[in-house]
C-alpha cells in the first residue's frame, strides 16, 4: 500500500475544517487542521506536508503572507488557495505569493480531493474509495446531506433538514448554476410527476429558499417549464 498523503490544512471556519478533515481522511488522506496562519506555519516546519490547502482570510496571518514566509526556503510543497473571493486581482496576487491551485467556495469534496491528487501527480494512489458526494460549502452555509443539517457559518444558526429538502439541496449542489429538471426530482424523491406532485416539490423549494435566507448572495432559480437551479453571486 502507497504512504498516505499529509495535508495541511488551514481554515479557521471550525465546522467547515473538520467537514473537510473528516472526508479526506476517509479518502485516505492524513490531514492536520490549522485555525489560523501562524499556528498553520509553525505545524508546515514541524510536520513537513505533502500538500498545503489554505483559506486566504485567516486571523493572526491571512493566507496570502503565511505562504510568502514558507517559499522563502521552500518552493516545492503544492499549495491550494480556498477562497470567497474570485477578482482577477485576488487571484493574481494568489499565485503571485506562491500559489499552486485557486478554489473558489462554494466547492465540491470531488473537486478539492482531484485538484489535489493533480497537483500531486498521483491519481491512483490513493485508497480507491467511492467519494461521496454528501457534503458542501454553499456561500455562508455548510450543507451535510449525510446528516441533513444546514449551517449558517457567521452565526452557527444549525437548521435539521427532511429528507427531501436535503435530497433536492444536494441535487442542486451537485450541478451548481445547472438546471436541475422538476422531472428528474419528482420521479426520484416522489415516484411521479404529477400535477400535485409538482406542487409539492414548488412548496419544498420555497423552504429552501427560506433556510438559504441569511445568505442573500444565494439564489434558487426557477428556469419556467423546466426547474430550479442553484446560483451565488459574488
Amino acid at each position: 500500500m502507497s504512504e498516505p498523503i499529509n495535508i495541511l490544512l488551514a481554515e479557521d471556519e471550525r465546522t467547515l475544517a473538520m467537514i473537510i478533515k473528516d472526508t479526506l481522511d476517509g479518502q485516505g488522506f492524513h490531514v492536520t487542521v490549522a485555525g489560523d496562519g501562524e499556528e498553520a506555519l509553525a505545524l508546515f516546519h514541524s510536520h513537513k506536508p505533502d500538500v498545503i490547502v489554505a483559506d486566504v482570510m485567516m486571523p493572526r496571518l491571512d493566507g496570502y503572507e503565511m505562504v510568502k514566509r514558507i517559499r522563502k526556503t521552500d518552493h516545492q510543497t503544492p499549495v491550494i488557495f480556498l477562497t470567497a473571493r474570485s477578482a482577477v486581482g485576488d487571484v493574481v496576487h494568489g499565485f503571485e505569493m506562491g500559489a499552486n491551485d485557486y478554489l473558489k467556495k462554494p466547492f465540491g469534496m470531488q473537486e478539492l480531493i482531484v485538484r489535489i491528487k493533480a497537483l500531486l501527480g498521483r491519481a491512483c494512489t490513493v485508497t480507491q474509495q467511492p467519494i461521496e458526494a454528501e457534503r458542501f460549502t454553499i456561500g455562508q452555509y455548510l450543507f451535510d446531506a449525510v446528516v441533513q443539517r444546514l449551517t449558517h457559518v457567521p452565526t452557527g444558526n444549525r437548521a435539521e433538514l427532511s429528507y427531501r429538502e436535503s435530497e433536492i439541496l444536494r441535487r442542486l449542489c451537485l450541478h451548481p448554476s445547472e438546471v436541475v429538471t422538476s422531472q428528474s426530482l419528482l420521479l426520484e424523491l416522489w415516484g411521479d410527476d404529477s400535477f400535485f406532485n409538482n406542487k409539492s416539490l414548488h412548496v419544498f423549494i420555497t423552504k429552501l429558499r427560506h433556510r438559504l435566507g441569511q445568505d442573500p448572495s444565494l439564489r434558487i432559480v426557477n428556469v419556467r417549464g423546466i426547474g430550479y437551479k442553484l446560483i451565488t453571486s459574488d
